[in-house]
């Protein structure tokens, strides 16, 4: 059989799955194929134009650790950057970004241009060629056939694609653009378990006709903290989102045309996001909320174009703007593109391995919302663990793995793999056992040795992070070895700044585990050599280090124990309700599943650790009722 063209890896779609697909196989030496329906919207931001938030920019923080594309992307295409969560512990802040949508795409396929070995078609893929259980290749709808050794399948919501508007529905991957409807069969056809998800999307507003002193401002960091270690300083201006708030008015209004909403009226079947549920959702689920808050970002600088953040609505479009006409600075306020729900096919994920490698069909990889997940960052990981694997898998090495102990992205797929999805999967830093350990700023710690061994991480990013990894060994050094006491000028210093007794002798270690001590002051104490060769994240790691230390061993130790009482019988007419510590959600879930033993709950997709933890102290407290 003649084909077309030949390549060992042919990754089909070209979002955030697909691009670090394409880029890590490529980068590992194996001829790349990148086929998508329109070459002008590689790298394309379907939804909101922002990169990162809480748990998803540890993972775009772990992605460039393992010498992923998408930290240094955004770095160059943010136009507003925030360190989310700064009020609360090290663990659990996480960098956040604004993006520039159309300069993000534009950079995203300049990356990919520039690698040698990866090949860009545009085209529409309609069928795999499979024989005696080994993908061999696509077909493509106009005739053309590629043959691959590997095949990583990252379509988004384009499988069998369903857009939904009032009471309009039409086949669309997404707007604009068709959706893959042969594909999806033939995914059917090769004996795949195929489910219905669905997401959403607000409507963009026209930024000169919003009343913007009607909003608050919210501005990004003065010193705004990049996502990829390679990145220095951040530069750019950076934009003002704002904030505002729904109404009584918007909610009654929704109320009363309920019945215009698919979601309602029964028309969509898939299940959507429980964490970015659209608006109608939001007012009858919360009814008891006077209002519900907005973000208006701008789209980028040279467009007028507003993402109303948290307006997800699948309502009439003459519905949606009477809507946004009721919102306080939005009485004037023009759509410009209104929003809609979108249904499509995903692939139960526990038919993959953790290599995100079918077990039914030899070669083919799956990543991104074919997945089930939702999220750009939570696509793009999986891409770049299937194509380092699709390029493994094509040079006969052995598969690349991370484990949930080392990084979010090893969390992310063993849930996919092992508890499959019921809802559209979303990451969490409460996903993760270990999470005081995997911080945003320790991944390239964590990772990039994994990447280095693999061939990704190349010689001046190695060579930059031997040298962090030499200022940090320095600093917690220093923080350890030096100490005040009582007899040093510095000491009657600081006591006096914090006006308490620091005792006879005081490390720096220790010090700064203490009330009201800022790294500054910390700094401050350090050697001046030392002061000078420090980068700027080097001392919040350093401390963040000592800060978790003595909490690992007790924290792992109530994890082990989890996996200890798998055997605990449950009551058949326990009321989940009734535990102190469970969310409305988590009981939900408990209810839905009416597990019979400790194991089983452990294994209900979305159950936390935190959570478990509290239904095992309650189970060990009433064993006597099972």
């Amino acid at each position: 059989m003649g084909y077309d063209e030949t390549f060992d890896v042919l990754v089909i779609g070209a979002g955030h799955a697909g691009c670090e697909a394409a880029a890590s196989a490529a980068r590992l030496g194996v001829s790349t194929a990148l086929v998508t329906l329109n070459l002008d919207l590689v790298g394309q931001m379907s939804c909101n134009p922002a990169i990162g938030g809480i748990a998803k920019g540890h993972i775009v923080r772990e992605i460039d650790a393992l010498g992923g594309i998408m930290g240094r992307v955004i770095d160059r295409t943010g136009i507003q950057f925030r360190l989310l969560n700064r009020s609360r512990g090290p663990a659990v802040q996480s960098p956040r970004a604004q993006a520039d949508r159309s300069l993000y795409r534009s950079e995203m396929r300049r990356v990919l241009e520039g690698l040698s070995g990866l090949y860009l078609r545009q085209g529409k893929v309609v069928d795999l060629i499979v024989r005696e259980n080994k993908v061999r290749g696509v077909v493509l709808e106009d005739g053309r056939e590629f043959s691959a050794k590997a095949v990583i399948v990252a379509t988004g919501t384009f499988l069998n694609g369903l857009i939904h508007t009032g009471k309009r529905t039409y086949s669309a991957g997404r707007a604009g653009e068709p959706a893959s409807i042969e594909l999806a069969e033939s995914f059917k056809k090769l004996g795949f378990p195929v489910g219905r998800l669905k997401t959403g999307t607000p409507p963009r507003l026209d930024g000169r006709t919003i009343d913007w002193s009607a909003f608050e401002p919210q501005p990004g960091d003065v010193t705004p903290v990049p996502f990829s270690f390679s990145t220095d300083i951040l530069s750019q201006r950076q934009i003002q989102c704002h904030i505002g708030y729904t109404t009584q008015s918007v909610h009654e209004c929704i109320r009363r045309n309920l019945s215009e909403s698919p979601l309602y009226s029964g028309k969509i079947r898939g299940i959507g996001p429980r964490y970015c549920p659209s608006i109608e959702d939001k007012v009858v689920k919360f009814a008891e909320k006077e209002r519900h808050q907005l973000f208006l970002e701008p789209e980028g600088h040279d467009t007028n174009e507003v993402y109303l953040n948290g307006f997800s609505t699948s309502l009439p479009a003459e519905l949606q703007q009477e809507l946004v006409h009721m919102i306080p600075g939005l009485d004037e306020a023009q759509i410009i593109r209104p929003g809609y729900a979108i249904e499509y096919d995903f692939v139960d994920p526990r038919e993959l391995g953790p290599d995100l490698q079918t077990s039914r069909v030899s070669g083919l990889f799956h990543a991104g919302q074919i997945n089930g997940t939702t999220g750009y960052e939570e696509a793009a990981c999986q891409g770049l663990i299937a194509g380092i694997n699709a390029a493994l898998h094509v040079q006969g090495r052995t598969a690349f793995r991370v484990t949930r102990n080392e990084s979010y992205i090893g969390v992310l797929v063993e849930d996919l793999i092992k508890q499959g999805v019921d809802e559209p999967y979303r990451i969490f830093t409460s996903r993760a056992e270990n999470r005081l350990s995997l911080r945003y700023d320790n991944a390239d710690e964590r990772l990039s040795e994994k990447g280095r061994r693999l061939g990704l991480v190349g010689d001046v990013d190695w060579d930059r992070y031997n040298a962090r990894q030499h200022r940090l060994n320095r600093l917690r050094s220093a923080l350890d070895e030096i100490s005040l006491k009582r007899a040093d000028v510095r000491y009657a210093a600081v006591a006096a700044v914090l006006n308490c007794e620091l005792g006879d002798k005081v490390t720096l270690a220790q010090l700064a585990k203490r009330p009201g001590v800022t790294s500054e002051l910390i700094k401050s104490l350090l050697p001046e050599d030392l002061q000078r060769e420090m980068g700027e994240t080097d001392l919040s790691t350093a401390l963040a280090d000592s800060l978790y230390a003595g909490y690992k061993n007790s924290y792992q130790a109530s994890i082990d124990r989890l996996f200890h009482h798998d055997g605990l019988r449950i009551p058949k007419r326990m009321s989940f309700g009734g535990i102190s510590g469970l969310s409305n959600e988590i009981v939900e879930r408990l209810e839905r599943a009416k597990p019979m033993t400790f194991g089983e709950a452990r294994r209900i997709p979305g159950l936390t650790p935190a959570a478990l933890s509290a239904l095992l102290v309650y189970l060990a407290a009433n064993q006597h009722a099972a």
